[in-house]
């Protein structure tokens, strides 16, 4: 038999123990916080109905979705006329209906509808785990990755979004991040602009459009809108509108000024000067040092936003979006539940773990699996460790002992490599005493002292 060389799909990752460490320490901080705001975990499963995504994320998303081939002789009932046609888009019909989840909002709609009966309005809920896009892999994106979501649905409220714009502030600086900025848009506005221009028609064309800004620039995105259906003369008018620079008040005026005309975008200001005013009266005295920018190119491509957009950037290192989101005013509409109203938003965790990395900002605590190694050099001093181990267990410290006698080298060597900060030794001496020699891999020091002790110096 041949020998397989092993190897994961690009775009996939392994992670270490160490790694999962550092991520877990994303996890934890960002979950921490989605709780303190009133916000309660559910999961959902990896595979959906396939036809439960498509039709959600527009066309370009619909193309990143990872189909599961049916089970059995899939091919089998297909019809012969199919077949022959090599139409990948009629044959996936035939053969494929499930698939994996997209995102996590999408899966959340179609769980809510479900379990409308079960739950209270409105209903807040965060999940964490991972999503599946068929995406080109590169720095900072993948085919596989984790996202964790925050969303609210059943409440028209604004509030929903200034908290949000908290949340975000709040977990990425428990993350030790300090550079970042806090975009936000309104799709209204987006839609008002799309109004005075004259091609209400084209809105889509244009949100995909001018959400590429920032990496193919002005030229790149009048390209695009001109193989779109837009002139010359409509992007002569868009050019000074997504143009704006300012503070966000200026910004603000300048668009009252210039979408005087549309109700639509006069709609999408007024939420968010109020989105602003909420955040003032949440944090009366410090809300300027929440890094938020109104950014009327941000428009982010998932057709079922329609309200409030957010995305959030770190600019420390040259990365894409670490977090995003919006209102979505009727996504479980899809399902049959009409007219119910959310808001979500997601951090990118994986993003979060490069970012967190390159600037080695994960504490030292993060790197940690176990507290205290208790040495063993032979069968007597084993016998004499393990009660002791589970005493340090019991009191909550995590510990572990050398499975078998070794020389001291050789534990010591385990410890380092597993950055276990400290370590017992216990010979004949520290078995007749009952006072243990405690190291501290660290500093080197060592000190004889009693289980007691130990286990409140540890605690």
């Amino acid at each position: 038999m041949a020998i397989i060389k092993p190897s994961i799909p690009k775009g996939t990752r392994d992670f270490s123990a160490s790694e999962m460490v550092k991520r877990n320490h994303i996890f934890n901080t960002i979950s921490a916080v989605f709780k303190k705001y009133g916000y309660q975990e559910i999961q959902t499963p990896t595979m959906e109905n396939l036809s439960t995504l498509t039709g959600k994320y527009g066309d370009e998303g619909d193309k990143l979705i990872f189909k599961v081939l049916n089970s059995g002789d899939f091919l089998s009932n297909v019809p012969t006329d199919k077949l022959e046609a090599r139409n990948s888009q009629i044959l996936t019909s035939e053969i494929s209906e499930k698939a994996l989840r997209y995102d996590l909002t999408v899966p959340f709609a179609r769980y809510v509808v479900m379990h409308r009966n079960e739950i209270s309005f409105p209903f807040k809920r965060f999940q964490i785990q991972p999503v599946w896009r068929a995406d080109r892999p590169q720095k900072g994106r993948y085919r596989e990755f984790y996202q964790c979501d925050a969303d609210v649905v059943g409440s028209e409220s604004l509030i929903n979004e200034a908290e949000f714009v908290l949340i975000y502030h709040e977990a990425l600086s428990k993350l030790d991040l300090k550079d970042f900025t806090i975009k936000i848009n309104n799709r209204k506005i987006i839609s008002g602009i799309a109004e005075i221009i004259g091609k209400p028609e084209l809105i889509i064309d244009m949100t995909v459009a001018i959400d590429k800004l920032d990496k193919i620039g002005f030229e790149g995105v009048t390209k695009e809108l001109i193989e779109r259906g837009f002139t010359e003369s409509d992007i002569e008018v868009l050019r000074p509108i997504i143009s704006l620079s300012g503070s966000n008040e200026e910004k603000l005026n300048n668009l009252r000024t210039v979408l005087s005309t549309s109700e639509t975008g006069l709609k999408g200001i007024s939420e968010i000067e109020t989105i602003f005013s909420y955040i003032n009266q949440l944090i009366p005295h410090n809300s300027y040092l929440i890094p938020l920018e109104l950014d009327i190119t941000l428009a982010r491509g998932l057709n079922y936003y329609t309200g409030a957009i957010f995305e959030v950037k770190t600019n420390e290192v040259a990365m894409g979006s670490i977090g995003g989101g919006g209102r979505y005013d009727d996504l479980t509409g899809m399902f049959g539940l009409s007219d119910l109203t959310g808001v979500g938003i997601s951090f990118g965790a994986d993003r979060i773990y490069d970012v967190l990395e390159e600037l080695k900002l994960f504490p030292e605590s993060a790197s940690e699996s176990t507290k205290v190694l208790i040495s063993n050099f032979d069968s007597a001093a084993e016998s004499y460790a393990l009660p002791l181990l589970q005493q340090l267990r019991n009191a909550g410290i995590s510990a572990e002992i050398y499975p078998s006698s070794a020389k001291l080298k050789k534990q010591m060597s385990y410890a380092d490599d597993k950055k276990i900060p400290f370590v017992i030794l216990i010979g004949s001496e520290e078995m007749e005493t009952g006072l243990l020699s405690l190291k501290n891999m660290k500093s080197g020091e060592q000190q004889k002292i009693t289980t007691d002790q130990i286990i409140a110096s540890l605690s």
